[in-house]
């Protein structure tokens, strides 16, 4: 059972909930067409893609979720893993009557992404793999010191690590209302702990979707590294690089990423 959320129709207006095994997950269900299915990262919640969706076009069922302890998303105050919000990815799936989706992972959406590649390789149509990385410890510097800033410091913080200096002037309200979420020190808590478990460097070649990976060269949270690896590891996998990128080219480059996610689901042209 779904309930629609009453005003505009913006992201957050257009949210609804749906009970999915113990959660009721909020999300965004907007467009027909081929189900890719948005899933976000750390900090953010299911209006992250709002910039993506307007780029989308036609031909594509855009649905973005809100993982545990994010958003509208109603969870029980237990510990979990990557690989237990494969298995909530995959119950969100059933709650819509989705017997596969294509996966468009960002960050640590993109880990969860890739979880539920390994666990439930039969719900996968293909992965996108957008500024996410195999392995915490490739990026563990810099994620420890923005685990550690508070919501405001890393509002603060994310222009610098997001976005180009040319994407820093032409989106400077950009960075809070589309890539950070507030939460609880115990909801974060939770995520983090999460977060630094993701290690799945020695299974890439167990997932077999087809994969395309767009990755930012100068990408901090998230180094370069890791998507050359997942690319020579997966065995249907492609990279295509932003040169200069960082981690936030999901939005920064959101018209040019979602041109290639087009091509890459065999969308025509709107």
């Amino acid at each position: 059972m779904t309930t629609q959320q009453p005003g505009s129709e913006t992201a957050e207006s257009a949210s609804s909930t749906v009970r999915a095994g113990e959660l009721e997950v909020g999300y965004i269900d907007a467009g027909s067409g081929v189900p890719l299915v948005l899933v976000h990262g750390g900090e953010s919640d299911r209006t992250a893609y709002t910039t993506l969706r307007t780029h989308l076009g036609a031909g594509i069922r855009a649905i973005s979720y809100d993982q545990r302890d994010s958003g509208l998303t109603v969870n029980p105050p237990d510990p979990y893993t990557a690989g237990d919000l494969a298995d909530d990815l995959v119950a969100f799936l059933d709650a819509l009557g989705l017997e596969s989706a294509h996966l468009f992972g960002t960050s640590f959406g993109g880990a969860v992404a890739q979880h539920a590649a390994l666990r439930h390789p039969e719900r996968v149509a293909s992965l996108i793999l957008v500024a996410t990385t195999p392995s915490y410890e490739l990026g563990r510097e810099v994620i420890e010191k923005l685990f550690t800033m508070s919501h405001e410091e890393r509002k603060k913080a994310a222009p610098e690590y997001f976005f180009t200096p040319e994407g820093q002037a032409a989106m400077r309200a950009r960075p809070a209302r589309e890539t950070l979420t507030a939460r609880t020190p115990e909801q974060s808590a939770r995520r983090h702990a999460a977060a630094r478990q993701h290690e799945i460097r020695d299974h890439l070649g167990e997932i077999a979707a087809p994969t395309l990976i767009v990755h930012g060269t100068e990408d901090r949270p998230a180094p370069y590294e890791g998507a050359v690896l997942m690319e020579q590891r997966m065995p249907n996998a492609r990279l295509r690089p932003i040169e200069g990128g960082r981690h936030g080219i999901g939005v920064e480059f959101a018209d040019t990423i979602a041109q290639w996610v087009r091509e890459y689901l065999g969308v025509d042209a709107a």
